[in-house]
């Protein structure tokens, strides 16, 4: 116990960052991820999103959980444990991955940076390095070592990113096509930039030395200060992700070690990732139960709805009929879209009742008065949002 401090060790920890981040949380808005003091938003959660839609901000990805996996196994180790063959995964490239237990219920998602023939980077929400060591077991060539403190990461996101990127002398990363990794001089030291995202828009992860983070910060700031620049938290990211149907745990799946109700967890074929699920590779957790779950076809899935009307669906109970008679599925999350300009959602619905009609019982508030209505849904076969400039190498320029 610290003699001045009884609680220190309860205080959420502060990010490489914060020294920079907190003067302009004008509204003192901090929640908690991972240990980390964590911003909901800087000034307003609607603007923060429009910076990322019109012209690029800034997330703190410190408090993400980051693991160094290394070896001759280490190949063969994290394609047994996560669906994907990581065997096409080239080196400087990065995939998104999840992985599940032996009866095919998602555990997590993530992302793999390969970084070498035997070096990977998984990142991922929460911490995994207890299930990577039991996941490693018979594998004795290789090591596991959580490296989260070992880099000052942070996303940017949106249209002008690359423009920022430019202006700080870093036009190399024109040629980084999407789900690429880039190292370059930075600073006397160096930047490992890849083309990744949470935000279904052009944007990159930039990934530094502890050191580097308050320079970084100030190099990105003072190149940005001409295209719109500005932090963005919790909550814009959760607008941009939905945007990009994109799923989010505790909202589209519970993680399936800390599930206790019987199912209430998900399988990536649920939530309509079965095109993460590579059946042609070896054995790999959850194999057995997916393949088995393939072939009777999953009882509910993950879909994208548009909403009739501008009342957010969020948590709503769907139907089959109007007169909502029948029950079939709920809303995991919903917004109105302001660049889509549409009620969206993502909803997990009977598989069986997909076919047939959806609606919605909406419930809101208008000046304290309770109201609730009834809404048409349209499934759509797209994300909301996906402009070609997340795709096109090399970007514009603003």
């Amino acid at each position: 116990m610290h003699p001045s401090d009884p609680y220190a060790g309860e205080r959420l920890k502060h990010s490489y960052f914060h020294e920079r981040q907190a003067p302009m949380n004008l509204r003192d808005a901090w929640s908690s991820w991972n240990g980390y003091k964590f911003a909901d938003y800087y000034y307003d959660d609607t603007y923060e999103y429009f910076c990322i839609r019109n012209t690029c901000g800034t997330y703190d990805i410190c408090p993400m959980q980051k693991y160094m996996i290394e070896g001759p196994d280490a190949l063969a180790m994290l394609n047994r444990m996560v669906t994907r063959d990581l065997c096409k995964l080239g080196v400087d490239r990065v995939t998104y991955v999840c992985w599940c237990t032996d009866s095919g219920r998602m555990i997590d998602d993530g992302t793999i940076f390969r970084l070498g023939e035997e070096r990977f980077m998984l990142t991922c929400g929460s911490p995994s390095l207890a299930w990577l060591r039991k996941s490693s077991l018979g594998f004795d060539e290789l090591t596991i070592r959580e490296c989260s403190e070992e880099f000052a990461a942070l996303a940017l996101q949106g249209p002008t990113s690359y423009a920022v990127l430019k202006a700080m002398g870093l036009e190399a990363v024109r040629q980084l096509k999407p789900f690429g990794v880039m190292h370059l001089p930075f600073n006397g030291s160096s930047l490992m930039i890849s083309r990744t995202g949470f935000t279904g828009d052009l944007g990159y992860e930039l990934w530094a030395e502890p050191s580097q983070a308050l320079p970084l910060w100030d190099a990105l700031y003072a190149a940005g200060e001409d295209f719109g620049i500005h932090p963005y938290g919790e909550s814009a990211t959760n607008m941009a992700r939905m945007e990009a149907a994109f799923i989010m745990p505790d909202m589209e799946f519970n993680e399936a070690l800390k599930t206790i109700n019987f199912e209430y967890d998900q399988t990536p074929l649920e939530l309509n990732l079965g095109w993460l699920v590579d059946f042609k590779k070896p054995h790999f957790n959850g194999r057995s139960a997916l393949l088995a779950q393939q072939k009777a076809g999953p009882k509910r899935m993950l879909v994208k709805l548009d909403i009739e009307g501008n009342k957010p669906a969020d948590g709503a109970i769907l139907y089959s009929n109007k007169r909502c008679s029948h029950e079939i599925g709920y809303v995991t999350s919903g917004m109105w879209s302001p660049s889509v300009k549409a009620n969206i959602a993502l909803a997990m619905v009977d598989t069986a009742a997909l076919q047939g009609e959806i609606w919605a019982e909406v419930y809101y508030e208008r000046e304290l008065r309770h109201h609730h209505k009834v809404a048409r849904c349209t499934l759509k076969d797209k994300p909301f949002w996906a402009p070609a400039r997340a795709r096109k190498t090399p970007p514009n320029d603003s």
